[in-house]
């Protein structure tokens, strides 16, 4: 690694320079594998300023930008603009959806062809689907993330761009292998931003992870619920304004067990890298709250057909804010209910990762939904509940709990002397679909 490689971006204020070398070279800092730049450009930052309150209203029922948004996307993005001719004359639910592996085959395709490349940013990211994926992107969408995170912070009554310190966000992961490095924040004037391995192996001594932490006493800790059950372990002195949970499915029992240990709001965020933050608990009402004005949220069936609010489907996604990524029906591989508020917010209830699951019990089913219910109590980071084809249920997690409590509760869903294991047999750095079946119509498809 280059040791001044700050000097890159020579449009950097001094002070943040001395703040991007204060987080490298701090004691007991981690070995750092990778660089990340603050390239928004002043002009960028003036521009995104600006455009703050237009980010933060609130997603409408019929955005009046949808069909303006769906004549740019049939006209300039190659993979599109092949519906032109069969599909310009039909209604918006009449386009065909797209997914994952569409992106994953040709990304290309879905670049606009108006657009400048000389900031093109470029990433990869891996899935629990098989299809790894490159995000094409650029300076200002990394900066409209924070208007998000800050917008479903705000709903909690921290106000981020209101606290002094250093060190505005820590991204924590917990993985064998993970991409980690210091950058700092244009938006929210130039506070650091570190992304860190939890795992012990990336740090000179256990303890220094502790230390090093405590040092950055960091406004804002983002991770998921693995990377949060590691942070419990490091017993930090440092109390953060809030913990943001994204990637995974964050129980009630583990939501408590931060917030009493942490003394912060905990705010669980529905995210992914193809179109940043989508929606989060804003503590009123059960489920979470959209976050996007330009991302127009659909339940679909399996045929890709819009449901009314209250069924269940799978979500499906419109517009966005990666101006390099313009998603036009494109279908998550998650699914949840939509439904409206008395003060007309859209909120999506229920999610659950990957197609729904049922489980075979004594009783008749339960779908993954209600076992997620169930399950609330407890403070897992990470299972994998599997129903085999000889209706035999085993239960694996990444770390101990109370087994007999645990075994108490499968025993009162499933049955009495139902075939129930119990294992902690799952390393937290996996990535892992919760809910698996092989009982014949265990999978809801």
């Amino acid at each position: 690694m280059t040791k001044n490689y700050e000097d890159n971006w020579p449009q950097l204020p001094e002070y943040a320079k001395a703040r991007l070398q204060h987080l490298r070279d701090a004691p007991d800092a981690p070995q750092f594998t990778g660089q990340s730049g603050a390239r928004l450009q002043p002009a960028e930052l003036d521009r995104l300023m600006k455009s703050k309150p237009a980010l933060q209203a609130d997603p409408q029922a019929s955005p009046d930008w949808l069909a303006t948004f769906v004549h740019q996307c049939l006209s300039q993005v190659p993979r599109y603009r092949s519906y032109t001719t069969e599909y310009a004359r039909h209604s918006f639910e009449a386009l065909p959806c797209v997914s994952r592996a569409d992106l994953s085959a040709d990304i290309g395709a879905f670049v606009p062809d108006n657009l400048p490349l000389d900031e093109l940013i470029a990433y990869e990211t891996s899935g629990t689907t098989g299809h790894p994926l490159i995000i094409p992107s650029h300076p200002r969408v990394a900066a409209r993330y924070h208007c998000f995170h800050e917008k479903a912070l705000n709903w909690h009554g921290v106000d981020l761009r209101g606290q002094d310190g250093a060190t505005g966000v820590v991204l924590a992961g917990f993985q064998k292998r993970c991409f980690t490095y210091v950058s700092v924040i244009p938006y929210w004037g130039y506070k650091g931003l570190v992304k860190l391995n939890l795992h012990p192996d990336d740090w000179p001594e256990p303890k220094a992870r502790q230390r090093y932490l405590d040092t950055l006493k960091p406004i804002l800790i983002s991770g998921d619920p693995c990377s949060f059950i590691e942070l419990l372990a490091i017993e930090l002195k440092h109390k953060p304004k809030a913990l943001l949970s994204t990637s995974m499915t964050l129980l009630e029992g583990l939501r408590q067990r931060l917030e009493s240990t942490f003394e912060c709001p905990v705010v669980d965020c529905y995210s992914m890298n193809e179109a940043g933050p989508i929606a989060a608990a804003d503590g009123r009402y059960p489920g979470m709250r959209l976050l996007q004005p330009h991302l127009h949220v659909e339940i679909v069936n399996c045929s890709g057909e819009p449901q009314p609010l209250g069924v269940r489907g799978e979500v499906c996604l419109t517009g966005g804010f990666n101006d390099y990524l313009p998603l036009l029906r494109y279908r998550t591989g998650d699914y949840a209910s939509l439904w409206r508020s008395p003060e007309g917010h859209f909120y999506l209830n229920a999610l659950s990762g990957r197609p729904p699951v049922r489980f075979y019990t004594q009783s008749g089913w339960i779908n993954n939904v209600d076992m997620t219910h169930r399950l609330q109590p407890f403070a897992l980071s990470q299972f994998q509940l599997h129903q085999n084809r000889d209706a035999s249920v085993t239960l694996q997690l990444s770390e101990h709990c109370d087994q007999h409590q645990l075994m108490n509760t499968l025993t009162d869903v499933f049955g009495s002397n139902w075939p129930i294991k119990i294992q902690q047999t799952m390393a937290r750095t996996e990535k892992v679909v919760q809910y698996t079946s092989d009982f014949p119509g265990g999978l809801c498809q």
